[in-house]
């Protein structure tokens, strides 16, 4: 019995200092974006010329950077929209969305590996019950909170907490990110287009007026999923 007890109490040490390890590194990689010449890389000009240096594997060297970008808390809006500029709206779009599956599977093995023990400590009767319905219905509740377009990073790590399968949740993160995606880059990639060409004249073309079109529709998609969702319940 009592070597029982020890190892649960070494167990929970164990947890706890896996929990430590993952706010060190969270709030570690929150202040290396923001209070370091980092942030000076992450612009079209500077990520441009990296990118060109890399010549032939310039795709590659960027679905790196997006991936690493997505676990040091980077904005996902902002590096996508870098490479939409860079790439155009669908090569930009394809290597967008293979760095975001890249990253957020690296988050939610980060936060599975470091926080997952700790936070099924904590978990009482009433909490138990939703980590439960996350397990049975992961790739249906993944899918939703990514169509809603739920903060992305934050619910990357968060998922690694829950009980979710790996595979429903990567699953529901590479379809419930596709529309917002694409939407996002095409909309970027259309009006970057634009600029580089200098004939302001195409603002007045048809591919710019469906991306703007596509734009302003997915600021509706989180309202329009919540209301269908609503009338199903």
């Amino acid at each position: 019995m009592e070597e029982v007890m020890q190892q649960v109490v070494n167990n929970r040490k164990k947890a706890v200092i896996k929990a430590l390890i993952l706010a060190a590194f969270i709030i570690g990689a929150i202040l290396l974006v923001r209070f370091t010449p980092v942030k000076q890389f992450l612009t079209v000009d500077a990520l441009g010329r990296f990118l060109d240096m890399a010549g032939f594997w310039a795709p590659v060297a960027f679905i790196l950077v997006y991936a690493t970008g997505v676990c040091l808390f980077v904005p996902g809006t902002l590096i996508t929209g870098l490479g939409a500029a860079i790439f155009g709206a669908y090569w930009g779009f394809v290597w967008v969305w293979i760095g975001a599956m890249l990253g957020s599977g690296a988050a939610f093995f980060i936060g599975r590996t470091l926080g997952r023990e700790f936070a099924a400590s904590l978990i009482g009767d009433k909490l138990k019950k939703y980590d439960d319905a996350i397990e049975r219905n992961g790739f249906a509740t993944v899918l939703y909170l990514r169509l809603v377009y739920f903060p992305f990073t934050p619910m990357n790590f968060g998922m690694g907490l829950t009980k979710v399968h790996f595979w429903d949740y990567f699953s529901g993160t590479g379809l419930g990110i596709i529309v917002g995606t694409f939407i996002f880059t095409f909309f970027v990639g259309t009006l970057k287009e634009v600029w580089a060409s200098g004939n302001w004249a195409e603002l007045l073309s048809f591919k710019v007026f469906f991306s703007i079109g596509l734009f302003a529709f997915s600021l509706f998609i989180p309202k329009i999923i919540k209301k269908i969702k609503g009338e199903e319940n």
